[in-house]
């Protein structure tokens, strides 16, 4: 039977980190060339393969808003599905409006395939005006930064 991008291969299994897993998030997101600060090992996703951890991604919480950062796969287990498994599950985590920002035309193609659109520097909460500030100068010099949301205005919340 195929995988589907709704569920994970054979071996991996998806849960919060622990704080014990901290340095491989952070080995993670440094081979991924991401900012490592701020990398709250309570506020991650990851997925183990084979018992090892291949992938994270972390929730950022501000006042009306999430921010979806620092989603790595590990090189060798790219192309699985992965990456899609966990955007869907975050996704699904969050209770306020989900933003992100990426770099480059590639994970721009992949976050709106999963339902997020661009939006504009106006539409940013005060609080992700301030965090993604430099995003958006950079974006006005032509680097190819975006950044984007969720589709859905409405994030359901956890009861």
């Amino acid at each position: 039977m195929a995988e589907s991008s709704s569920s994970l291969p054979q071996g991996c299994v998806l849960s919060p980190a622990s704080a014990s897993d901290i340095w491989q998030i952070r080995r993670l997101v440094l081979s991924a060339k991401l900012d490592p600060t701020q990398l709250r090992w309570s506020q991650f996703w990851i997925i183990r393969c084979e018992g090892h951890l291949v992938a994270c991604g972390q929730l950022r919480s501000f006042t009306g808003a999430q921010e979806l950062g620092s989603l790595v796969v590990a090189p060798a287990w790219r192309g699985r599905g992965l990456g899609t498994f966990l955007v869907k599950h975050l996704v699904a985590e969050a209770t306020e409006p989900l933003y992100l920002e990426c770099l480059g035309p590639r994970l721009k193609k992949f976050y709106l395939r999963l339902g997020f659109v661009p939006v504009s520097w106006s539409e940013l909460p005060r609080p992700l005006k301030l965090k993604f500030g430099f995003s958006a100068l950079a974006a006005r010099v032509g680097l190819p930064v975006t950044i984007i949301k969720v589709s859905s205005v409405d994030t359901p919340s956890k009861s």
